[in-house]
C-alpha cells in the first residue's frame, strides 16, 4: 500500500518520525512494512528527513496520483483540506485525518462519499488525540445502547481552569501560562470559545446514537467568562469548574431528543472527572448493560496525534485496499436514527449564579424578591 502524507508539521513531521523510529514494531504487527511514498508540502521541516521521499508543493498532486493509495490529510482548516479530501477519495483513495473541523462541518459527505467509492475514511486523532475513543465506540462498545458522553476533550481549557485552581491565577495571567508552555496557539480564541470542543462533541454525539453530524446545533459556551471569584467561591461550595462536553438522550413529551452542549460546569470535587489537571483529557460514557466507564489520556501533543493517525493507517492496511470496511460508524449508515437536537434554549440544567451587590439592607430581598 502506497501512502502519500499531505502536510509536514508538527503533527506531520511527527507521523514521519514515527512510521520511521517504530518501523520494526509496525512491521511486526502488520505483517509487512509501512511506507511513505509521496509527501505533499509547501515547505520543507527541519523537524523530520523526507530526504529519501518525493516531495511535491502542491498537496493536490497526491490526490490524483494514481500510484497512491492512502492519502493522510494533515494541512488542517477546512477550505484546502476538503477539496484535498473529496478529491482523493473520489479518486477511490482510502484517507486518513486528524482534522476535526472538517469532520464536523463536512464530514456527514465525507463519509458518505467514501462509501460511494468503496474506501475507508479515518479520523481517530480528531478526538482526544492519544484516547482511543472512536474505536471503542465503534468496536468495544458496538453492542452497548450509549445514553450520554460526558467529557474534558480540549486540553488547552482543561489546562488554564487547573491553573486558575491551582495556583490562584486569573483567567488572562492562565492563558498565559498555557501560551508559555505551548499549549495554546497564539490566537486561543477556537479553545477558549469552545470551538474545538463542539466539533469533537459533534463527532462523539454521531458515532454514539447513530445519527448524522450536527455540529451547526451544538449549544457552545467557551470559559472566558470564568475568573478567580468563580474558581474560589465554586472550591467553597465544593465543586471543581470544569469545560465540559456532554452529548446525551434525553426524552421530554414522549419524544427522543439528543442535547449536545459544551461550557464550564461545577463537578463535585470527589469525582474523578473533576480530579483530572493539566492538558489532560477524560471521557465518562453511560451504556447499557455496561453502565459507567471513563477513559484518560493525553488529548493533543505530537506523540498522542501521531500515534492515533498512524494506528488509522496501520488499520486501513490490515484491511487491505478495496476491502468493504467502510467509515468508522458503530451504526450502518442507511439504517442510522435521524434523532433531533434538542434546541439550546430549551436545554435545563442547574445553574450558579454570582450577583455583584452593594452592601446595605434590603439587597437579599430584592434579588429573592
Amino acid at each position: 500500500m502506497k501512502i502519500g502524507l499531505c502536510g509536514v508539521g508538527t503533527v506531520g513531521s511527527g507521523v514521519v518520525n514515527l512510521l520511521n523510529n517504530n518501523a520494526e514494531a509496525i512491521a511486526q504487527r502488520l505483517g509487512e512494512p509501512v511506507q511513505l511514498s509521496k509527501v505533499g508540502a509547501r515547505r520543507d521541516s527541519d523537524k523530520c528527513d523526507l530526504s529519501s521521499l518525493r516531495v511535491v508543493r502542491n498537496v493536490m498532486d497526491i490526490a490524483t496520483d494514481p500510484d497512491i493509495d492512502l492519502l493522510v490529510e494533515l494541512i488542517g482548516g477546512t477550505s484546502t483540506a476538503y477539496d484535498l479530501v473529496k478529491t482523493a477519495l473520489a479518486s477511490h483513495k482510502h484517507v486518513v485525518t486528524a482534522n476535526k473541523a472538517l469532520i464536523a462541518e463536512h464530514g456527514e459527505e465525507l463519509i458518505h462519499l467514501a462509501q460511494e467509492n468503496r474506501c475507508m475514511l479515518r479520523f481517530e486523532a480528531a478526538v482526544a488525540g492519544g484516547i482511543p475513543i472512536i474505536d471503542i465506540l465503534c468496536g468495544a462498545l458496538a453492542a452497548n445502547r450509549i445514553q450520554q458522553i460526558v467529557g474534558i476533550i480540549n486540553g488547552t481549557s482543561n489546562f488554564i481552569l487547573s491553573s486558575m485552581a491551582k495556583e490562584g491565577l486569573g483567567f488572562d495571567d492562565a492563558l498565559g501560562v498555557a501560551k508559555q508552555m505551548g499549549y495554546a496557539e497564539s490566537d486561543p480564541s477556537f479553545d477558549i470559545e469552545g470551538i474545538d470542543a463542539a466539533h469533537k462533541l459533534a463527532i462523539l454525539a454521531s458515532l454514539a446514537f447513530g445519527t448524522p453530524l450536527d455540529y451547526f446545533n451544538v449549544a457552545i459556551e467557551g470559559i472566558a467568562g470564568v475568573d478567580a471569584q468563580d474558581v474560589k467561591y465554586a472550591h467553597k461550595l465544593g465543586y471543581s469548574i470544569k469545560h465540559l462536553g456532554i452529548a446525551r438522550l434525553h426524552r421530554e413529551n414522549n419524544k427522543e431528543l439528543i442535547q449536545m452542549r459544551v461550557h464550564p460546569a461545577l463537578i463535585p470535587k470527589e469525582t474523578l472527572i473533576a480530579q483530572i489537571d493539566g492538558a489532560t483529557n477524560a471521557l465518562m460514557i453511560d451504556a447499557e448493560p455496561l453502565e459507567r466507564s471513563v477513559y484518560i489520556g493525553q488529548g493533543a501533543g505530537v506523540g498522542p496525534t501521531s500515534s492515533a493517525v498512524v494506528a488509522d493507517i496501520i488499520a486501513i492496511a490490515r484491511a487491505g485496499k478495496g476491502s468493504r470496511v467502510y467509515p468508522p460508524s458503530a451504526f450502518q449508515l442507511t439504517m442510522r436514527n435521524h434523532i433531533e437536537t434538542q434546541a439550546a434554549e430549551d436545554i435545563v440544567t442547574s445553574n450558579y449564579l454570582r450577583l455583584n451587590v452593594e452592601d446595605k439592607p434590603g439587597v437579599l430581598a430584592q434579588i429573592t424578591a
